[in-house]
């Protein structure tokens, strides 16, 4: 029963400088409805009230230095706090949470955004399928700046595009698809293991992706469904993205 989830929230959110210097980019507040008008609310308030809605009932914060404000925030919602002192990459963040998984599965989700909705998928593929990881992807036109998928076509489900994953990279100078994983996911403890597989080169950063690759050289099955059009990633990462997503949650939201 997939009851708990992982957020990551230690990164140093360089690219939103110089506010993310003291303010996580967990509280960077979007647009919501409230009583007929707009208010703010803390995006890490959507990502958990998003996974509320599909049961998720316990939450593990992977925070770094920067992490008393969140911590504070969120004290009465009583989630397990967990610490990455260094921020050595999305990877080394999870494998801080294997105690808090307790050989369950769970959801993993980045704090610099949020999906408009899918979650509900990407949970129902999970239970019904069981690999060992689901993900959601998105067609983007640089797939160099992010982890890609390399695919086969498994149809549709739940209206979304179905992919079981055949390779995953991180950043690769020749993508070999345009699919580009978003930061969305649900695993089973054997990620831990992956991760622990890693070699990185001193001063490099453990991603999450490689734990992915070790998966699937390991004979895990993977699954990925793509985003449909009317499902948004609001990206609160850097100043663009941040911009594009208030104005998209103050009219939709």
């Amino acid at each position: 029963m997939l009851k708990k989830a992982v957020i990551t929230s230690a990164g140093k959110g360089s690219r939103m400088k110089h506010i993310t210097s003291v303010l996580p980019k967990a509280l960077l507040p979007l647009f919501v409805t409230e009583n007929g008008g707009k208010v703010t609310r803390p995006v890490i308030d959507l990502i958990m009230d998003s996974l509320n809605k599909v049961g998720i009932e316990k939450f593990c914060i992977v925070v770094g230095r920067n992490g008393m404000l969140l911590m504070q925030y969120l004290f009465d919602r009583t989630p397990t706090f967990v610490f990455q002192d260094m921020p050595k990459g999305f990877g080394d963040a999870v494998l801080r949470a294997e105690d808090f998984s307790s050989n369950e599965p769970f959801f993993v989700h980045a704090d610099d955004g949020v999906l408009t909705k899918g979650y509900e998928s990407l949970k129902l593929l999970f239970d019904e399928v069981s690999p060992d990881a689901v993900l959601f992807v998105r067609r983007v036109e640089n797939p160099s700046r992010y982890g890609v998928v390399t695919i086969q076509d498994k149809g549709v489900y739940d209206g979304h595009k179905l992919y079981k994953v055949i390779d995953a990279e991180e950043k690769p100078l020749h993508p070999k698809s345009n699919l580009a994983i978003a930061a969305v996911y649900i695993f089973k403890p054997s990620i831990f293991s992956a991760l622990k597989q890693i070699n990185v080169e001193e001063g490099k950063e453990i991603e999450l992706t490689y734990g992915i690759h070790n998966l699937l050289l390991d004979g895990k099955e993977v699954y990925a469904l793509e985003m449909n059009e009317d499902e948004k990633w609001l990206n609160v990462g850097d100043p663009k993205s941040y911009l594009d997503a208030l104005n998209y949650s103050f009219k939709f939201l």
